[in-house]
């Protein structure tokens, strides 16, 4: 495929001669400053993107991807809900599960936290309960430990706040006790410590205490009903359209809340802080780009004579306008690719060996994520391509209004 003649203009421009080493060494500086810009984006985005999955990742191995409830405070006949809720196009597993406050006690403290019963049989195909167990078996739950007591499973950094372990014993205080003349006494409960799970979200690992479902309505005054229904659908990004047939398939008093809509102002603040930072690295890019300015400039001011000659023979204003542009664009091409290529090698340097490493009491993450999406690479890829095409529209606009006559008068 033949070029037009001004990119062979615009290449040989770019070859400066030996006299002319000065405006090589700001082309390089030109080029090696989008290059650091392309570059700090893609990996500054890709990480940013694999916080987030590792974070959506976490979240939706803890909870459930939607969860249905009523506007009348409890689920009557929860069991038959659930049967209703599986069939439900989209829905692959549903729960029934009791959730409340509580205060949580042992010989060595009491924290506040969340007792949730759930159903040992079906719960495993909703959540990640079941693989994030480090010690003991979900269906321990139901099994009678020593001394009578029922069992319950904590999060670990819950286990390690009282400092109880398996075989441990626990007291539950939940609220609407019995009223007396002294005023509302709790619900008290004892439970035998069966299992410690690890979710790696802190905030469930630091609260929440697992029970069997009846344990936990006799002990709420819940039997035969349920706090919700926990569902796992096909798609988790079709999540609030599988919600919204829930609501249309249960009717009134039901309620159905997708894991976008629990979770959306962290999401939202994910989102912000990303387009923020993405801002703040474009302006990298940008500064790179006035090296480009300068260095057509310089070229503009060294070539006018050329220009002159150009139009001498019969080069259109149009044309020259047309050199610079592809000068420019050259540059910022060539930085472009450089710094995609080294963005993209360094991300993938990360995924394999992982040789950052984060403090896990921290971020509950041991190395930096990285997820790099084709999107987030194209986006970077155009815009910085735009903005140092952009540049160059000054520097040859400024070329193509030379005149020729003045340029060669005194030749």
């Amino acid at each position: 495929m033949r070029l037009p003649v001004e990119f062979y203009i615009a290449r040989k421009y770019l070859l400066a001669k030996r006299k002319q080493t000065f405006i090589s060494i700001i082309t390089c500086i030109s080029i090696g400053g989008v290059t650091v810009g392309v570059m700090a984006l893609i990996i500054v985005l890709a990480v940013m993107g694999g916080f987030e999955r590792e974070l959506k990742e976490r979240i939706l191995g803890a909870t459930a991807h939607a969860h249905v409830t009523s506007l009348t405070g409890s689920i009557e006949n929860p069991f038959a809900v659930t049967e209703k809720v599986r069939k439900v196009e989209g829905v692959v597993a549903a729960s029934p599960y009791i959730f409340t406050q509580m205060m949580i006690a042992s010989g060595s403290g009491a924290v506040g936290g969340v007792l949730r019963g759930v159903d040992t049989a079906t719960v495993g195909d909703v959540t990640r309960l079941r693989r994030d167990l480090r010690v003991g078996r979900l269906e321990d739950l139901q099994r009678v430990t020593k001394g009578g007591l029922p069992g319950a499973i904590l999060g670990k950094e819950l286990a390690g706040n009282l400092g109880v372990g398996p075989g441990d014993v626990i007291e539950v205080l939940v609220p609407g006790g019995t009223i007396t003349p002294l005023g509302a006494f709790p619900k008290t409960a004892r439970f035998r410590v069966v299992g410690v799970s690890e979710s790696g979200m802190y905030e469930y690992d630091a609260t929440f205490a697992y029970v069997d479902f009846e344990e936990a309505g006799r002990l709420l005054g819940l039997e035969g009903r349920a706090t919700g229904v926990e569902v796992k659908v096909r798609d988790i990004y079709a999540a609030g359209a599988v919600a919204q047939r829930i609501r249309s398939t249960l009717g009134y008093p039901f309620w159905a809340k997708d894991w976008m809509q629990s979770n959306r102002n962290l999401f939202s603040a994910l989102k912000l802080e990303k387009v923020v930072m993405f801002v703040i690295l474009v302006l990298i890019v940008m500064v790179a780009a006035f090296n480009i300015i300068s260095t057509l400039i310089m070229v503009v001011m060294e070539k006018t004579k050329d220009i002159a000659v150009l139009m001498t023979l019969g080069a259109t204003r149009r044309s020259i306008r047309r050199i610079f542009a592809i000068e420019g664009l050259i540059i910022g091409v060539a930085g472009t690719a450089t710094g995609t290529a080294l963005g993209a090698l360094l991300c993938v340097l990360l995924q394999r060996y992982r040789f950052i490493r984060l403090p896990s009491d921290v971020y509950y993450i041991s190395t930096l994520p990285v997820s790099l999406e084709t999107g987030t690479v194209l986006l970077v890829v155009a815009s910085s391509i735009l903005i140092c095409f952009l540049a160059t529209l000054y520097p040859a606009l400024q070329a193509s209004r030379v005149d020729p006559a003045e340029a060669i008068r005194y030749e």
